[in-house]
Formats: structure tokens, sequence, C-alpha cells
């Protein structure tokens, strides 16, 4: 599990990092509202701990910024601020947890392994590939961070197509069950449905997911691991 602590207070962010690196966690620190924004923007924690009172950006505007931009982490906001206004706040912006110092750092943990397991709890209706993100709750996908809008059967085909991730499916599957007709060899529809997918999951980005295996069909893989 890897998180991020947002901190500015040295001795609080040192403190943090060596009390959950013995708890097993790999932790990364930032020390200003910026480095945590770009922290968080480009890379994948399982959590991210927030102080509010930042130089630069501050906590509240980190947090919108990164829901805003379709991610998901669970944050936990660690703030002097104690007004429930602030919470309120907090929250509202989309804080899973806010714990106000002075803190307890049993109850921090606790805290943090509670929202992990929820986060494992509602895994299923979530799947990754890669850096493409398809919520099936929300009708939410993702790519990088970045929200892309789907119509309704481009998202019935990428729904198939992750859900059998690194599957060759064949057109008459994808007729059938996108579609719920019978492939006919000379209908276009998969493959122009294919190429309008692409044009919004692949094109803008260098990696590419989808693949077209010759005479087979099509296929959805990371290629990291393929």
């Amino acid at each position: 599990m890897r998180l991020l602590i947002v901190e500015d207070e040295v001795k609080t962010g040192a403190y943090l990092q060596q009390g959950l690196n013995e708890a097993g966690f790999t932790v990364d620190v930032a020390t200003t509202g910026e480095n945590g924004l770009h922290h968080a923007m480009t890379s994948v924690y399982d959590l991210i701990i927030l102080d509010i009172m930042l130089p630069g950006v501050n906590g509240f505007e980190i947090l919108k910024k990164l829901r805003e931009n379709g991610h998901l982490s669970p944050v936990i906001f660690l703030s002097a601020k104690d007004r429930v206004e602030d919470r309120v706040k907090g929250f509202e912006l989309g804080a899973d947890d806010y714990l106000v110092k002075p803190f307890s750092f049993s109850e921090l943990l606790a805290r943090i392994r509670a929202l992990l397991r929820r986060g494992r709890t509602i895994e299923s209706h979530q799947i990754s590939v890669a850096d493409l993100n398809v919520d099936f709750l929300k009708r939410r996908v993702t790519r990088a961070g970045n929200r892309i809008d789907l119509t309704a059967k481009e998202f019935s085909l990428l729904e198939l197509l992750i859900r059998r991730k690194s599957e060759v499916l064949p057109k008459s599957l994808i007729a059938s069950q996108v579609w719920d007709m019978n492939f006919d060899s000379d209908t276009n529809v998969v493959e122009v449905a294919m190429r309008r997918l692409r044009s919004k999951i692949d094109d803008p980005f260098e990696s590419k997911l989808i693949k077209t295996i010759r005479g087979m069909g099509y296929s959805l893989e990371d290629p990291h691991t393929s």
C-alpha cells in the first residue's frame, strides 16, 4: 500500500512517515501544496493524508482539483483547523475523514486501515487496466486522471472489453453482447463503434490498450504486462 503525506511541518511529516513505514506502508512526503498536488496528480496512491494550511496551494484546493480530475483515492485531512465549518467544507469537497491536531497516531492508523478496507469492499465496482479506470456504479471512465465521456453503447462496449480483459473477443460475441444481435459479416457496426471508442480511450494517449487481432477479434490489455 502506497500513501502520500502532504504536510509542511517537517517534524510531523517525518514522524508520520516513520510510523507508517513501520506499519508496513510505502510513504511519500511532500512539504508544499504544489509538490503535493504534483505527486497526487502524477502517481497512484492508495490513500492521501492532507494538511489544510500549506504554503502555495492549500489542502482544500488540492482536494478540489483532485476530485475534479477524477482522482478517487481516499483522503484524510489532518489539520489544526478544528472549526465545524472547516470539517464540513472538507467533507463537501470529497474528503473521506478529518482528524484534528494534536492527534493520536494509533487513531490515525486505525482510520487509515478502515478506509483501505472500505476501498477493497467497493473495488469490485471498479476495474483498472494500466491508467484506465472504469467505475460501473457511477458510470465514470477516467484515463491518467482525465475524465472521458462515453455514449451508452460505448460504455457497454468498454465494459465488455475490460471485464474480460486480455481475452480475444470475436466480433460475433461483441455484437450479441452489446447490440443484442446476430453478427452479419456485411455489417461494420462493431468496427465503427470500436474506432469511436479508440478515439477517446487510446488516441489521446501514447500507450494503446485496445488491440486488433487480425481474423479473430479485439482485446483490451495492459501493454506493460502483456
